[in-house]
């Protein structure tokens, strides 16, 4: 991808997020923010979602190590739960969730796996993601909180069938004949890519769904934790489905944090399922407990045992570019 091509894709990315945060604040401008009875009980409510919200981390950097089997690397899991955070960090503060592609490249220096291999393990992660989440949009939007007005699942029924054309191309591209030089490399990297989510059809990788699967219930609960600090009536399957909401919305690349497009999702959704009431103090909260801290210790973990500013300056370089090709 040239410079011009690049460029064009990062503009494109700020437009949908200060399109989507210029929608958030016209409608946050327009509500009156509830004052909280008890400030105090909020606090405590707010730092048990955090201490919520460090354990659903925990279980993503275990699902990570175990991932990461797929495809034969020796993961210690020190590594994997710190990478974990690292790759919250760089979602949180670089555009076009980058902190995936950073996660990918430091996982590929601890382990000695190639960059397509460890990037191929990070593509079953969101493939088990996408089914998680979509399934849950499916089942509790299209048949569940049917009298909320939530939207129609023609969207989620187009993620599934991609899910299931992805399936397919792991499982024929190996049988791909390959006559020219660059079809044959470019095969060799899409089965590389792919072949992690290929084991996903497997007993290990039902149970790794499964995990998948607990992971986002846990974020559920830290969604209704939130909720309870500012007395907003949210609670089980309304705080499950929200964050398969809004997690989908989050797969889209956008800006640092997902500035906009994040913050929109969650007023759409607490305003089909509650009324609106309270959702822009419940933005704030939830933006408070989901991003700050994560970040924080990402970064902390990024300078203590993954080469600091530097790594973060090799985003942006012909040398990691370069890395990843």
């Amino acid at each position: 991808m040239n410079v011009t091509a690049t460029r064009r894709t990062v503009l494109l990315q700020i437009g949908v997020s200060l399109a989507a945060l210029a929608a958030v604040v016209w409608w946050a401008s327009r509500q009156r923010l509830p004052a909280l009875p008890d400030p105090g009980h909020a606090a405590r409510t707010l730092v048990v979602a955090i201490g919520l919200y460090a354990l659903a981390t925990l279980a993503r950097g275990e699902r990570w190590h175990r991932v990461l089997g797929l495809v034969g690397a020796r993961s210690r899991r020190a590594d994997a739960y710190s990478l974990t955070a690292v790759g919250y960090m760089g979602n949180n503060t670089l555009p076009a969730r980058a902190g995936d592609l950073l996660k990918s490249v430091l996982t590929a220096r601890r382990t000695g796996l190639s960059t397509p291999e460890v990037l191929g393990a990070a593509v079953a992660e969101r493939v088990l993601d996408a089914a998680t989440l979509g399934g849950i949009f499916l089942v509790l939007g299209g048949l569940v909180l049917t009298d909320a007005g939530l939207p129609a699942v023609h969207a989620v029924l187009a993620v599934l069938a991609g899910l299931a054309a992805l399936a397919l191309a792991a499982v024929a591209l190996p049988r791909v004949r390959r006559g020219h030089p660059r079809l044959q490399r470019a095969v060799e990297l899409a089965i590389a890519l792919l072949r992690p989510s290929r084991a996903l059809l497997s007993p290990t990788g039902a149970w790794l769904l499964l995990g998948t699967v607990l992971i986002w219930v846990l974020e559920a609960t830290v969604y209704a934790t939130v909720a309870e600090a500012v007395e907003l009536p949210l609670r089980g399957l309304d705080a499950l489905y929200l964050v398969a909401l809004t997690n989908l919305v989050a797969l889209v690349p956008a800006a640092p944090g997902y500035v906009g497009t994040f913050d929109a999702a969650v007023l759409f959704g607490v305003r089909a399922l509650t009324g609106g009431v309270g959702g822009a103090t419940y933005v704030l909260a939830l933006r408070l407990v989901l991003f700050l801290p994560v970040t924080l210790v990402g970064l902390a973990l990024l300078f203590v045992r993954h080469g600091g500013l530097a790594t973060l300056r090799a985003v942006r370089s012909r040398q990691f570019r370069a890395e990843t090709a």
